[in-house]
């Protein structure tokens, strides 16, 4: 084909070249960028448990008010995550990735002014379609940037900043209840602060290039695609072709008239929606089931075992599913991750004096969020983004995303039911059901995409042997 090379670089595909490059700065700077929505989504999502305690003397809201206050930003979610997620399939990913970090900005600005329940209403919805719209894109692009070989770590990294999301509110709250400043001030800087990250990372997202698998695989462009990953490593993965390759194309109508996709969905999405009603039900609920366990306890007590809680057992198992999921295997730490939260819900429910006993059900609770992070709350973000071919796979993922998000809506609106009706025991022998229903879902639903490309996963394309011919040329200095 002409092409020069030099004697040690190798002759790949850009397809190739990317899952082959070992871990360099251009991963962790996509992770970095990525990562920062994703710890803006736990914080926004999760402090209005917290804010609610202010709010509702404030505005003298009844019990529906707060479910719908709680549980409306990710409903908005669901919509948020389809949208998106078809949208960056159809014009690219470039086109809309910032353009969901943007809206989380607005939306969380906008609640920390509402002036009446209705508009703090509002605000949420916009800023939980924000939200919704940053899971198939920051997912998406990180696994298409990523190598085969630690593809899962780099994609958990992005959603592990969830947890540093999570132990931040409790940090804000703390800080600012015992700061002496009005209620109405405080619930109102807890949820403005979720605008500064998103404006953080808003120029990274905006100068981030085209997925060079979407460019290559999607448009057919490999040339361009090459160029792009180049200058984005700043010369780390550098390639060049001399010919376009084929473009390849599934309507959304072609993906919902597969049985494959439909089982590969129903498989994704229904997984994520059990785990998303437990976590999320558990979480948001982390301050009303801390009040039913020790009623005379304030709000500072409750926010100290809340941090308590994400710092001890949630974090570690963010980091364990980090380091441990690729060797492990996806789909083996997901129904495991399921299997011990079940174990751990069920025993709050059924052992004798654990809902009257503080220290025996936090370590049980804390369990509970360990495996649920270390299990379906990392890999059911991660396994989306493997799945499904590259023409669809945002789509894909903001199905999954988006079925998730109503779990969570279901779970955060009907948890606090649930625990009035049957208290903690009956919240949680609910929960260690639903975590059974993971279990059976996971193994009959999704295959093991560890350790395999997402081109072997999804059945698109060739290996480089079919494909155009370029130079791959890997710098010496990579981070290890």
């Amino acid at each position: 084909m002409g092409i020069t090379t030099s004697s040690s670089a190798p002759q790949l595909s850009v397809i190739d070249s990317l899952n082959d490059a070992p871990i360099s700065f251009f991963h962790l700077r996509a992770a970095f960028t990525a990562g920062m929505g994703f710890f803006t989504d736990a914080y926004d999502l999760f402090i209005i448990g917290s804010a609610l305690v202010y709010i509702k003397p404030e505005w003298h809201l009844g019990n529906d008010q707060i479910a719908f206050l709680g549980s409306i930003s990710l409903i908005a979610a669901f919509l948020g995550a389809i949208i998106f997620g078809r949208l960056a399939d159809v014009v690219g990913r470039k086109r809309i990735y910032g353009l969901e970090a943007l809206l989380m900005a607005i939306g969380a600005i906008a609640c920390a002014f509402a002036p009446s329940f209705i508009w703090l209403l509002v605000f949420r919805v916009i800023l939980g379609i924000g939200i919704g719209g940053d899971y198939p894109m920051s997912a998406v692009l990180m696994s298409e940037y990523a190598n085969a070989k630690k593809r899962g770590a780099l994609t958990s990294l992005v959603f592990g900043m969830q947890g540093l999301g999570l132990a931040f509110g409790p940090v804000v709250a703390l800080t600012l209840e015992a700061s002496g400043l009005p209620a109405d001030s405080i619930w109102r800087i807890m949820l403005g602060l979720g605008a500064l990250p998103p404006l953080a990372v808003l120029y990274l997202r905006r100068t981030m290039p085209e997925s060079p698998r979407y460019k290559a695989l999607v448009r057919g462009d490999a040339d361009e695609a090459a160029k792009d990953m180049a200058v984005y490593s700043s010369g780390q993965l550098e390639a060049k072709v001399e010919q376009k390759t084929t473009p390849t194309r599934i309507s959304w109508g072609q993906m919902l008239a597969n049985p494959k996709y439909l089982i590969l969905i129903l498989g994704t999405g229904g997984a994520w929606f059990l785990n998303d009603y437990a976590f999320y039900g558990n979480a948001i609920s982390t301050p009303e089931i801390l009040k039913l366990l020790a009623p005379s306890s304030s709000p500072l007590t409750g926010s100290a075992w809340a941090l308590m809680i994400f710092a001890i057992f949630a974090i570690p198992g963010y980091l364990a599913s980090i380091f441990f999921m690729d060797a492990i295997g996806h789909r083996r730490l997901q129904w495991v991750g399921f299997s011990v939260m079940a174990v751990a819900f069920a025993a709050i429910a059924l052992v004798p004096g654990i809902t009257h006993d503080v220290a025996p059900f936090l370590l049980l609770y804390g369990i509970s969020f360990f495996f649920i992070e270390f299990g379906p709350n990392c890999t059911t973000f991660v396994m989306p983004a493997e799945v499904f071919p590259t023409s669809i796979r945002t789509t894909g993922h903001g199905m999954a995303a988006g079925i998730g998000k109503f779990g969570a809506f279901v779970g955060t609106f009907v948890f606090p039911f649930i625990s009035a009706a049957g208290g903690i025991k009956g919240a949680m022998l609910f929960s260690a059901g639903v975590s059974v229903l993971g279990v059976i879902l996971t193994k009959l639903t999704l295959p093991e995409p560890s350790g395999r490309t997402l081109e072997e996963i999804s059945g698109e394309g060739e290996r480089a042997e079919s494909r155009p011919v370029v130079t791959s040329q890997l710098a010496e200095n990579q981070i290890l």
